[in-house]
């Protein structure tokens, strides 16, 4: 698993051991307080945080009130959960919003006020001209722009554009077709387990029960990811194309997507279909590939080596296979890229910010400056 960037442990550092990973504390780390840290994105979080020994002074885990109170473990520690209120943020450099829309557009900017700087998962300011929709190994120069705020791409946005973003580089993007195959967790803790529920129901031949989806998901393929507009198309093939255009700074990028929920646990796929300014060759494409850092090459159709979802659970790069010419476009290729949604595709995403900003010396925590 990929360190963060700079992050050596030194003899003044001070170190909680757990699961062979390192907790690491000095003058020069950071606070860094987490909203919905006790659901699926926060958690993850805190997983990736420890996995890449990020420089920490303090984690503050926040949550909603319900949630206030619980006890999170943490590099063998036990953290008491906090009620997430504008105060809450007083003290932190940096906030990591896991939590819903709503959520973020009350408390960001009392965070702001703060002094403290927002790295957010929602939707809720993608579509700011003001605020810096990133992804670190496309646009970490539009990180500069920020003032407070930062967010990061839908998730099934930020896996498609590791396959894609390397061969815009190589041959310059004229019109991409996007078609999702978006795993359960996408929606949350309880699709899991409703499709868990309807997996054992099946087996034991008693009716299927349902609640999360309009229709039951296993087995099944539900073509609706969130609400539809009046042009037809969802909203999360509506973020598709608003949000590549902005990640690529390519304005008028001509963008159609097809999203689509599958009977999968953890790990979004999407076929792409991609048309260029440029003439285009499998070997070139593979090659442009294979040096992005974002990406691993699996492209071996004859020995049935091409990436899964499965194969790309909890892992920090997104595959990519199946690169063909494709036969109906002018310098068209077709491909395909699994990635986990839960980390490249949310928490990882913004982890990979906060570490990259370390690196270009644009976030300043207060630990060192009082010490």
């Amino acid at each position: 698993m990929t360190r963060g960037v700079g992050l050596i442990p030194s003899a003044a550092h001070l170190c909680f051991i757990r699961s062979n990973v390192s907790f690491i504390v000095s003058n020069n780390s950071y606070r860094i307080g987490i909203v919905g840290a006790t659901g699926a994105v926060g958690q993850e979080l805190i997983a990736l945080l420890l996995a890449h020994a990020f420089p920490l002074a303090e984690l503050r885990p926040l949550a909603s009130a319900r949630s206030a109170g619980k006890s999170i473990a943490f590099g063998g520690k036990q953290l008491t959960v906090r009620e997430a209120t504008p105060d809450a943020f007083a003290g932190l450099d940096v906030a990591f919003f896991a939590a819903g829309g709503s959520v973020t557009k009350a408390l960001a900017p009392e965070a702001v006020k703060r002094g403290c700087l927002v790295i957010d998962k929602s939707s809720a300011f993608r579509a700011d001209p003001a605020v810096p929709l990133i992804v670190p190994e496309i646009n970490a120069h539009a990180i500069r722009t920020h003032r407070g705020i930062i967010a990061s791409p839908n998730c099934s946005t930020a896996v498609a554009l590791m396959g894609l973003y390397p061969l815009h580089r190589a041959f310059g993007l004229k019109r991409v077709v996007f078609a999702t195959y978006q795993s359960v967790s996408g929606t949350g803790a309880d699709a899991i387990v409703e499709l868990e529920q309807q997996t054992q129901a099946y087996v034991a031949k008693q009716p299927l029960p349902r609640a999360v989806y309009p229709y039951q998901i296993f087995q099944n393929l539900i073509p609706h990811i969130d609400s539809f507009g009046a042009d037809g198309y969802t909203g999360e093939e509506s973020k598709m194309r608003t949000e590549s255009r902005k990640i690529l700074e390519l304005p008028d990028l001509r963008v159609s997507a097809t999203c689509i929920r599958v009977p999968v646990v953890r790990a979004h796929s999407v076929a792409i279909n991609a048309e260029f300014e440029r003439p285009v060759s499998v070997e070139a494409a593979r090659a442009a590939i294979a040096a992005f850092p974002g990406a691993e090459l699996i492209d071996e159709p004859a020995q049935n080596a091409y990436p899964t979802p499965l194969a790309f659970s909890r892992k920090e790069k997104c595959g990519v296979g199946r690169l063909r010419l494709d036969t109906a476009l002018d310098n068209g290729l077709a491909l395909w890229v699994s990635g986990d949604n839960l980390w490249k595709g949310a928490a990882l995403n913004a982890l990979q910010t906060a570490e990259k900003m370390i690196e270009l010396g644009l976030l300043p925590c207060r630990a060192a400056a009082s010490a």
